[in-house]
Parts: structure tokens; C-alpha cells; sequence
């Protein structure tokens, strides 16, 4: 009968040495079920096998049937994001803190990798968001980004004037500190902090989330998912803007450029255990209910 996944690759959090145990346990375990193995060219140090194989975050999903990311949320969304374009699924094992996309535990890594690689799983798709800046009519930065676009203000003291619009309507003029448009997947990352809502991850929406906005009465608002965002700024005085999408930064946005914000073509495919349940992450990872009983 022929595997699943015959070919897994495996991306571990960059530079941390304290991956090196279970990278390693993951490693031996997938090679003695006759896997072809492939890891990110730095996690590779800490696999002592001289027949190793190893390349790039960028071009291993290309070669892979599945990608595991062994880390955090971070080292989650560098990996979805190489995995986009080749809608090669994904499988999350958690040494970070929160790891509401790492689900799975270090001491169960062996247990349900054994599952999942006999089929005994769920597959679940999360849009991306897709962002490019416009200047003077042409496209000088984009990026893709599985959480949020966030537009800040950078090396000002003063608040930035964002004009939105969806779908070709104005929405509003905002003075704030910037503007976070989220996927539900990205609802419990930085737009929760700001206080935005959580979304459910099947739901086919977006939230855009004021950061320290100077009206009390501008609240985040959810839209849908198929919605074009088109972001620019009222100031008249030269100022200097910050997008990040995810954590990789666009810096030197200018009050001339234009942010179009739209729902990525692909979505990134997620690998859960049978037994997965989002309300039970959330009382876990947010410790809701207190003392009682799960």
C-alpha cells in the first residue's frame, strides 16, 4: 500500500538549538517508517546523520508531500507561507508558548505522527492575505501574510491619518497609531491584543482593527473575505509608514503610496489530529473557565 506521504519535509525554528531533541526524534521516527526526509538547510546542523538531506524554506515544499514545523507560531507561518504556492499541507508540533497553529505536543509528536501518517486525521484550509503598496500606479512591494497586514506609523511621534475603503466604498478617515487587517486565523494573534474579536477559523471573513485610534467610538469591524481593502494616507505633510505582513517588514511606505489588501488565490492547508477541537485551544491556550472542568 503505498504511503500517504512519502516525501516529508521538516522546518524547525530558526537558529534555536533547543529543537535539536525532538527534530531529532521526529527524524529517526519518519526513517523508520521508510519516509524520504528533507530539512531546512539550518535545521540540518542538528540532525547528526551524514546522509542527511537538506534545502532552502523556499524551494523544500516544492519536493515534499507534507511539511512539519517544529517550533512555534513563527516558525509556522515562515513555513505556510513557502508552502502556499505548492498547497503542500502542513503539520504543526508546538515548542513554543501559545502555538494556536502548532497544536500538536512534544510528548505526543510520535503518537500522532503515527496516526496522521496512517490517515486518522483532519484537514483544514486558512486564507492568506495577499498585500501590495502602489506607487505613482505601479506595484513596488508585495507580500503575502497568513495573520495580518498591519499598516503603523514609524519613526513619528504623531498619529497617521488612514482613509479606507472596501470595494471601491469609503469605509472611514482614521487618526491612529495604524490599522490591522486579520484573517481569522491571525484574530488570535496581534489584532486579539488590540482588542479585536476572535474569529472562528471557518469563517469566511476579515477584521480590521484600529491600533490606538484618537476616536473612542472607531471599533474593529468584520467584513467579508472576499473584500478589496484599499488603504492611503490624508496627511499633507511627508510622513513615513510601516506595513508588516506577518512579521516581515515593508518599510519607507510613503503618504502618496496606496496598501490594496485582498484574500490570497491559494489558501494553506492544515493537517489536525482527529480529536481537534479550536474551543478546546482557546480555553487552553487563554485560560478561560478558570478551575472548572474542561
Amino acid at each position: 500500500m503505498p504511503k500517504l506521504f512519502p516525501r516529508i519535509g521538516i522546518i524547525g525554528k530558526f537558529g534555536d538549538p533547543g529543537i535539536a531533541s525532538t527534530l531529532t526524534e521526529i527524524y529517526r521516527f519518519l526513517q523508520s517508517m521508510g519516509h524520504g526526509i528533507v530539512i531546512d538547510t539550518q535545521s540540518a546542523d542538528f540532525i547528526y546523520d551524514a546522509d542527511v538531506v537538506s534545502a532552502p524554506i523556499a524551494s523544500l515544499p516544492k519536493h515534499c508531500d507534507l511539511i512539519i514545523a517544529v517550533g512555534g507560531d513563527g516558525t509556522f507561518l515562515s513555513a505556510a507561507r513557502a508552502a502556499a504556492d505548492y498547497e503542500t499541507p502542513l503539520l504543526g508540533v508546538n515548542l513554543g508558548r501559545l502555538g494556536f497553529l502548532t497544536d500538536i505536543s512534544p510528548e505526543q509528536v510520535l503518537l500522532r505522527l503515527k496516526q496522521i501518517l496512517a490517515g486518522h486525521y483532519i484537514t483544514e484550509e486558512r486564507c492568506m492575505l495577499q498585500a501590495n503598496i502602489f506607487r505613482d500606479g505601479e506595484i513596488i512591494h508585495s507580500q503575502t501574510a497568513v495573520n495580518e497586514v498591519v499598516v503603523h506609523r514609524w519613526v513619528t511621534p504623531s498619529m497617521i491619518e488612514i482613509v479606507t475603503s472596501i470595494d471601491g466604498v469609503y469605509l472611514n478617515t482614521q487618526r491612529s497609531d495604524g490599522l490591522i487587517v486579520a484573517t481569522p486565523t491571525g484574530s488570535t494573534a496581534y489584532s486579539l491584543s488590540a482588542g479585536g474579536p476572535i474569529l472562528h477559523p471557518a469563517l469566511h471573513a476579515l477584521v480590521l482593527v484600529p491600533l490606538n485610534p484618537h476616536t473612542l467610538s472607531n471599533r474593529p469591524i468584520v467584513i467579508d473575505d472576499n473584500a478589496r481593502i484599499e488603504i492611503c494616507f490624508s496627511q499633507t505633510k511627508q510622513i513615513n509608514a510601516l506595513v508588516t505582513c506577518d512579521h516581515l517588514e515593508i518599510p519607507d511606505v510613503l503618504i502618496g503610496d496606496k496598501i490594496v489588501i485582498k484574500k490570497s488565490e491559494k489558501p494553506i492547508k492544515i493537517l489536525h489530529p482527529e480529536d481537534h477541537d479550536f474551543f478546546h485551544i482557546l480555553r487552553s491556550k487563554l485560560n478561560w473557565s478558570g478551575g472548572y472542568p474542561a
